[in-house]
């Protein structure tokens, strides 16, 4: 795209891109989460980057991928119920109060 830019050093880029009005930031994130509508995509020990352009912000993310499913695993639900003497209506509902922790969900069904 900008003939001679692969010669460039890292500061005459910068400056280049300061011409331009680009700024660039490195954000000090420990992790990123991408809610799809079925699972989510968490990045751990991202590299993330900022870009402004013009008012519009781009971001580049890279680093470890993991995925999980959305909702409670069914697994989950089931280990709780069983450890809780417990419905799996009521392990789910304690498992979604908990944040997915397990042994808080069954501590909490235990206590009632």
């Amino acid at each position: 795209m900008f003939p001679g830019l692969g010669k460039m050093n890292p500061k005459q880029m910068q400056g280049m891109m300061r011409q331009l009005g680009i700024k660039s930031e490195e954000l000090p994130a420990e992790r990123v989460i991408i809610e799809l509508t079925d699972k989510k995509i968490i990045i751990e020990n991202p590299s993330v980057s900022a870009i402004d352009m013009q008012g519009k912000k781009t971001y580049t993310v890279m680093g470890d991928e993991k995925e999980e499913e959305k909702g409670v695993p069914e697994a989950d639900i089931k280990m709780v119920a069983e450890q809780a003497n417990a419905s799996e209506e009521d392990a789910k509902k304690a498992l979604e109060e908990s944040s997915g922790d397990i042994a808080e969900a069954i501590v909490k069904l235990k206590k009632e």
